[in-house]
């Protein structure tokens, strides 16, 4: 019989025993004992990740890398469904890597219980696809320099570079502003049908600097040329001082988007072009060179470049119906990935649209990527492709964009529907400051896609167009239907860089997609085309309504054509050159324009063929400030609406608030709101939330508009276009014709 004393004293030694067969099965995946792992730049992958913190022991700990957590979490998955959900923590600090994060199907969380990679409360942990370089040592000429055996070794090479968290300039000549094209001839290459080689006349000064290069150092130079939409990118293959000519290969151009007497371009990637502070150039002898910005300690400075390709890649099988399903990324930092240049170059995609993202998403259900940064990428920051549905990227900040900022969707329809892209919301992010390798990018991108939302964003410091919906030219089958864009706030875009843009660009039918509540401003076109709200080819049953447009270029609004779209109760201020456009003329409705304010003080208000396209126009509000008569295609009020068109509309003083300091809120003596017109809030879009986020948006310093100096008048460059000849009012058709 046992006494009470044995038994007293066999409970500690039996509770210890229960205490250490748990501990054994619950990280061996046999009982959920623990939820939570931990990840930290201290840990060790051979530690279990269930503490925080290294032990006293030093023989456990955190984990050190996402991808042992993941596998640890496959581990525990392996017995069974999961019954509660899975944090993986990550502390403080830089984790470097060489390849993606990756998520297969099988790293699903469920509804009820998710799986979530996150920052520890008040950590910043930063997931850096690149390498720290150094340490530099000074050279000649103000330079600074570091050896990178790898390069060296012909097993690295990389194309973006960044000092102290920022993105450096890859050597370049010109420094600023562009080099213009003459004479250009393309032939095919022989045995190689889609590759065509073109020879460029270019002034003989462009060829001063390249004349001592060797045949591989000429190899690794880059032409970005400047297309009217888009640009292209091509290694140079030759040159011939004696007649001025540059060579280059890849595909055939397309007509529409050639390279025409007058194109601009740059050349980059030579050691005798890095003569500006912030500049830096790799020879393929591994030596990394770099001119110090004023005031930059290169004895201190962090430079780091990029390794990977991506940073995450969730990697879903929606073709066979398995997705990566209830996981969510939080609270994490993610920087650097590459994005090299290929061999044959890059064509001029509009959107950039080749260009893919540091974050890939395939084959997704109910992914969430939230309070995280992206930035200091080669490429796009996020891309939802393929087989993705019920995904959220959200109170993210994009920044410092190679490409662009977000992409839904792709440009194909796959006829499988588990293969298509739909219901993403991208809401109140901050995406700034894209197209820095790959000047075509957008803000947003959604493609053959349709449920989307796009609410509560700030997209600003793009070249090109910042919301773009819709991925079909033309009246064909598209997807792209009801996607809800709303209350964001769309600016600086253009900058005088490319042409044929809009706050919102739309294409193909898109019937159900309402753009409404949003603010477009400051959008300037190199030559024609920077238009606040663009319905481009084929646009059709889109509602955009309650937005405020102002200080654009080319207009306020331009429809080349489409169908039975609606145009109501917008704002539209200050375009420079025309207010309001309509291109092709044909037998449909093309579009109604109703119960609007226009408002402006320089240029027309009517461009193109809006006289003549079918168009319904009444109850609007017209006002010239600077007190000029308002004519309609030449006429007076009473004789356009005697062509019957406006019938109700009229010519008043809408009394703003304050428009000189852009308070388009209407007084309540408006003679608008007899019209009909609903009084909206502009201030409510953009980002919403606590202040420092609002602030952050609100803060974020924007460029300023700085145009190219007249382009020289001799005979390689060709001759120089007017203001008139690219004034913007023209037929759509004679613009694209005009434009360089």
């Amino acid at each position: 019989m046992t006494t009470q004393q044995e038994v007293a004293q066999s409970r500690p030694r039996g509770r210890s025993v229960i205490a250490a067969c748990l501990l054994v099965l619950s990280w061996s995946g046999l009982v959920f004992a623990a939820k939570t792992i931990h990840v930290s730049p201290s840990g060790n992958d051979a530690w279990s990740g269930k503490f925080a913190d290294p032990q006293a022991s030093a023989d456990d700990g955190p984990v050190a890398t996402l991808t042992r957590a993941r596998d640890l979490v496959r581990t525990w998955k392996q017995s069974g469904p999961l019954d509660e959900p899975i944090r993986v923590v990550l502390a403080d600090g830089t984790y470097e890597i060489n390849e993606p994060f990756v998520l297969a199907p099988r790293d699903s969380g469920t509804k009820d219980c998710p799986i979530s990679y996150e920052s520890a409360p008040g950590a910043n942990p930063i997931i850096s696809g690149g390498r720290t370089l150094g340490p530099f040592v000074p050279g000649e000429d103000g330079l600074w320099k570091t050896v990178v055996p790898e390069v060296a070794a012909g097993k690295w090479y990389f194309e973006q570079l960044f000092v102290d968290g920022r993105r450096a300039v890859r050597a370049r000549t010109p420094n600023r502003f562009y080099d213009y094209m003459g004479q250009t001839s393309e032939v095919p290459v022989d045995g190689q049908p889609e590759r065509f080689k073109r020879t460029t006349q270019v002034r003989p000064n462009v060829l001063e600097r390249l004349k001592g290069l060797g045949e591989a150092e000429l190899g690794d130079v880059t032409l970005v040329a400047y297309h009217k939409w888009c640009i292209s990118r091509r290694f140079l293959r030759g040159i011939d001082p004696a007649s001025n000519h540059i060579i280059t290969v890849g595909e055939k151009l397309k007509e529409y988007s050639g390279w025409p007497v007058g194109t601009r371009f740059h050349l980059e990637n030579f050691k005798a072009a890095l003569d500006e502070p912030g500049e830096w150039y790799l020879d393929r002898d591994g030596t990394l060179f770099y001119k110090p910005l004023p005031g930059q300690d290169m004895s201190t400075a962090r430079v780091v470049a990029p390794v990977a390709d991506q940073l995450v890649a969730i990697r879903g099988e929606p073709e066979k119906g398995r997705f990566v399903e209830h996981v969510t990324l939080k609270g994490l930092v993610l920087n650097h990935n590459a994005c090299r240049l290929p061999a044959e170059g890059y064509a001029p995609f509009q959107a950039a649209f080749a260009t893919e993202a540091a974050v890939m998403v395939d084959g997704a259900r109910n992914v969430s990527i939230a309070d995280c940064q992206i930035g200091r990428t080669g490429s796009y920051g996020v891309w939802f492709r393929r087989g993705c549905r019920d995904c959220r990227l959200e109170r993210c900040y994009l920044h410092d964009l190679g490409a662009g900022g977000a992409r839904i969707g792709e440009g194909v329809i796959r006829p499988d529907p588990a293969e298509q892209t739909s219901h993403v919301t991208l809401e109140n992010n901050i995406i700034h400051h894209g197209g820095r390798t790959y000047t075509s990018a957008v803000g947003v991108w959604i493609g053959q896609s349709g449920d989307n939302t796009v609410t509560h964003n700030d997209i600003g410091d793009f070249f090109y167009t910042g919301i773009s919906a819709g991925w079909r030219w033309g009246y064909a089958e598209a997807l792209a239907k009801r996607n809800t864009i709303r209350f964001n706030r769309v600016h600086h875009l253009g900058q005088g860089v490319l042409s044929d843009m809009g706050g919102i660009y739309t294409l193909g039918p898109s019937e159900g997609t309402v753009v409404g509540n949003n603010v477009f401003h400051d959008i300037y076109a190199y030559s024609y085309g920077g238009w606040g709200l663009y319905t481009d080819e084929g646009s059709s049953g889109i509602t955009m309504e309650n937005n405020l447009v102002y200080n654009t270029k080319d207009g306020s609004f331009l429809q080349h054509y489409g169908r039975e779209n609606t145009i109501r109760n917008n704002i539209l201020v200050n375009s420079q050159l025309c207010q309001l456009g309509a291109g092709r003329i044909e037998k449909h409705l093309s579009f109604t324009f109703e119960r609007n304010i226009v408002y402006w003080k320089t240029g027309p208000l009517l461009s193109r063929h809006w006289h003549r396209a079918k168009i319904k126009s009444d109850y609007n509000c017209y006002f010239n400030a600077a007190g000029k008569p308002v004519k309609f295609a030449g006429m007076d009020l009473k004789s356009w609406q005697a062509k019957g068109h406006d019938q109700h509309s009229i010519i008043a003083d809408p009394r703003f608030v304050d428009p000189e300091h852009q308070d388009y809120r209407l007084r309540p003596d408006s003679p608008a709101l007899k019209l009909g017109f609903r009084p909206f809030d502009p201030s409510q879009a953009g980002v919403h939330g606590d202040a420092d986020w609002v602030r952050k948006a609100a803060d974020a310093p924007m460029p300023k508009l700085e145009l190219p100096p007249p382009r020289p008048k001799d005979g390689t460059a060709g001759r120089v276009r007017t203001g008139k000849q690219v004034q913007g009012c023209l037929d759509h058709s004679e613009a694209v014709a005009q434009a360089p």
